[in-house]
């Protein structure tokens, strides 16, 4: 899997196509495709009831988008960019940009 908490990502398709947010949280699920939950991408609001710990009201929540939905952001052309793998001196692999070349982590 090439995306991971805390990367910045853009929607390609969906309501929510063009904008951008943080990767909150990874879903992973073996019948079903991975599924990511992106800050401010997504929202729906629900009507909660009242509990013990919680008053009523209306709650906004942040609904989970499958992950080919979703680019990374190239960090120099601020564009979305597929990614790819460099090995370094040391042997470890780091993530690249395949826009503009620039190392991602």
């Amino acid at each position: 899997m090439n995306i991971k908490l805390g990367d910045k990502v853009i929607v390609n398709s969906g309501a929510d196509k063009g904008k951008t947010g943080e990767i909150l949280k990874i879903i992973k699920n073996a019948k079903t495709s991975t599924k990511v939950i992106v800050q401010d991408v997504n929202k729906r609001r629900r009507h909660r009831r009242a509990s013990y710990d919680q008053a009523a009201g209306i709650v906004e929540i942040h609904k989970p988008i499958d992950i080919s939905n979703v680019s990374l952001i190239d960090p120099k052309t601020k564009q979305a960019t597929r990614i790819g793998y460099q090995t370094d001196t040391k042997g470890t692999k780091k993530r690249v940009a395949r826009k503009s070349g620039k190392l991602i982590d």
